[in-house]
């Protein structure tokens, strides 16, 4: 009998398991460190084949910080039900995001840390999903204007009414704030034991609502003035 043909893996299929090899290496390894023999190795496929599929290094890490920001972006979009208070929004979205980096640690390595500080390229796609993102938390933070004052009576900068009971500006940088604090909080999670995801959200939940409510409600914070 002559010998039996093993079935040819599709090549998306193996190019995502490359995907996946890598991303488990330059998470772990970090960029510099990691090695096209390693990820080879990883992927149970050979490294000329790794070059014929995605070029490069930089081009295979590229590919992975792509993926994994789309990845990121889609978790957060889809955990959050349209229809809901806008409290309830963004405690879903929160717990996505969280969730999402908790479960793949070696991704948020690769995004957080590595995409960031090797190489204008890799930081610009992360800096666009980061936008994204921010772009989404605006609008949360727009529909909790609206439900705390259905009023509108703050004006943007420029004098213009907005949808939003809080100035653009503000609002933005609300967001900015939200965004980056939940960054550093996930970074943070994943390297301390006991931390889960949910207990990430309601840290930050509990910490962001109580000022976006105070603010809302004609309360701000005011700096004292300079002696």
């Amino acid at each position: 009998m002559g010998a039996v043909k093993t079935k040819r893996m599709p090549r998306a299929v193996r190019e995502q398991q490359m995907l996946d090899a890598a991303v488990r290496i330059f998470g772990q390894r970090g960029y510099m460190a990691a090695s096209m023999d390693e990820i080879a190795e990883v992927a149970g496929v050979s490294k000329p084949l790794v070059y014929l599929y995605l070029n490069s290094k930089e081009d295979l890490f590229t590919a992975c910080v792509r993926r994994e920001a789309a990845a990121l972006s889609e978790a957060v979009r889809s955990g959050v039900r349209p229809g809901l208070g806008a409290d309830r929004q963004l405690w879903d979205g929160l717990q996505a995001f969280f969730t999402h980096t908790a479960q793949h640690p070696d991704a948020w390595s690769v995004l957080h840390l590595q995409a960031r500080t090797h190489g204008e390229r890799f930081a610009a796609e992360v800096a666009a999903m980061r936008e994204e993102i921010v772009a989404f938390v605006t609008q949360l933070i727009v529909v909790a204007a609206r439900e705390a004052l259905p009023h509108p009576r703050l004006r943007s900068c420029g004098g213009t009414p907005t949808d939003a009971d809080l100035p653009e500006r503000e609002v933005a940088g609300l967001a900015e704030a939200l965004v980056g604090a939940a960054e550093s909080l996930a970074a943070w999670a994943n390297s301390t034991e006991g931390v889960s995801a949910r207990q990430a959200a309601a840290t930050l939940m509990n910490f962001a609502w109580a000022g976006l409510g105070n603010l809302m409600e004609g309360r701000p914070w005011s700096p004292p003035e300079a002696d």
